[in-house]
């Protein structure tokens, strides 16, 4: 699955995902993009966007969402918060369709 990782989330939580092709925000050349048009630029190119912005739901209409969008929800962002979500996240991503939000947590 190509997964495509918000710059909210540290670039190292990719070795924990060997299975999936695997770009950061940053990679693509979309640093700084606001989320309507970053999910549009994402919809083109990955099957899933992974972001730690629990507030995204509340600023888009996950209704008319051109990409699945996974919220990562851990206490922090660090990388050591987030490494507990990643069976939970293998499992979202095992079931996931497309232009959906899931959260995840642990």
């Amino acid at each position: 699955m190509r997964l495509l990782l918000d710059e909210s989330v540290p670039v190292r939580l990719r070795r924990s995902l060997p299975s999936h092709s695997v770009k950061t925000v940053v990679e693509m050349g979309w640093g700084g993009v606001k989320n309507g048009a970053l999910l549009a630029l994402a919809a083109k190119e990955f099957d899933a966007f992974l972001t730690v912005d629990k507030n995204l739901p509340y600023q888009q209409n996950v209704a008319n969402l051109p990409i699945a969008v996974i919220v990562l929800e851990a206490y922090s962002n660090e990388l050591g918060a987030l490494l507990p979500l990643v069976h939970n996240l293998e499992q979202a991503l095992g079931n996931l369709q497309p232009c959906t939000f899931i959260r995840v947590g642990a």
